[in-house]
């Protein structure tokens, strides 16, 4: 996973430069607008990895889907309402595409820290589900007497 973030990290930049001498792009790949779609859909997916880690789910895997989904649904959100043009901003797939970087980017931190943290087990597998606790006895085995 790290190298394919690493190998998108690395096309992104050549793309940049390469748009850069060829002349004056309006939406370039490297701008502080593009660092602010990483930094906040990789906060935004560590938070939202994070919580449902600690409240809503068992599995690991789990949250890393609900926390990417989250991140990428307010990233797409972002650029539904730039393109209704209310605020006067014009969507663009580049920026989509630094929402998911980033988005990767904060999962692959918060699940790494889960899992320095919180280790890995048999009750604790690193993507995996966690093995289900002992069926529970049905009722009419509770009323024999």
């Amino acid at each position: 996973m790290m190298r394919r973030l690493v190998g998108v990290v690395v096309l992104a930049a050549t793309t940049a430069i390469s748009a850069r001498a060829s002349g004056g792009d309006p939406d370039p790949w490297l701008s502080r607008d593009k660092a602010l779609h990483f930094d906040v859909s990789a906060g935004i997916a560590a938070a939202g990895y994070g919580a449902s880690a600690a409240w809503l789910v068992d599995a690991r895997w789990q949250a890393l889907v609900l926390g990417g989904g989250l991140a990428l649904a307010v990233g797409a959100g972002k650029e539904i309402v730039d393109a209704t043009g209310l605020f006067g901003a014009d969507p663009s797939w580049k920026d989509l595409a630094w929402d998911a970087i980033g988005a990767i980017a904060g999962l692959a931190i918060a699940w790494s820290v889960d899992l320095w943290l919180g280790g890995v087990d048999e009750a604790h597998p690193a993507l995996g589900s966690p093995p289900t606790a002992a069926p529970a006895k049905p009722a009419s085995a509770l009323l024999r007497f």
